[in-house]
């Protein structure tokens, strides 16, 4: 049975997604998912699955583990246009230029990045200030923020690897 949680033209929603867990740089310096990544992921992909998720695109950082993640997802959700290479989303680019983007934007679309650039995105869409720490994001976890009536955003749902069996 389908929880539905994805509104066929509800408000624009972006989904948040931090990479996966991943190896370290003296293992492999272009840091892959480890396996717990891959699985965290897979888990978490296929529990949206079932919520009949939709999005315009998946977007991610080039870096391996966000491509990867974004693979995954992209294996268990509608994504029209599929995955693309997103430049300005590396953890420590500024979060303004896509946060003005968003503001405008009215087609839902998953973000898949690394920390800290999520976490400041995410406080200043909730109102805050990059400085501020509104969501506490996890490896392989996904962020729900929709944009409501006078463009405000609230978050609609969150899911991390943890909570899933």
């Amino acid at each position: 049975m389908s929880t539905q949680i994805y509104k066929e033209g509800a408000t624009m929603k972006v989904y948040l997604v931090q990479h996966g867990d991943s190896v370290s740089k003296d293992v492999d310096p272009t840091r892959p998912l480890s396996e717990k990544g891959r699985n965290d992921v897979e888990k978490v992909a296929e529990f949206i699955k079932k919520t009949g998720l939709k999005v315009t695109v998946i977007e991610h950082s080039g870096k391996t583990r966000a491509a990867q993640t974004a693979e995954i997802l992209n294996s268990r959700i509608t994504s029209v246009k599929g995955i693309i290479k997103k430049d300005g989303i590396s953890p420590n680019d500024p979060v303004e230029p896509l946060f003005e983007e968003l503001k405008e934007a009215e087609e839902d679309r998953m973000i898949v990045g690394h920390l800290p650039f999520l976490g400041k995105l995410a406080t200043r869409l909730l109102g805050g200030t990059e400085e501020q720490n509104f969501v506490a994001f996890q490896q392989g976890g996904v962020v729900c923020i929709e944009k409501g009536e006078g463009k405000n955003w609230q978050i609609r749902w969150m899911v991390i690897p943890g909570l899933l069996i």
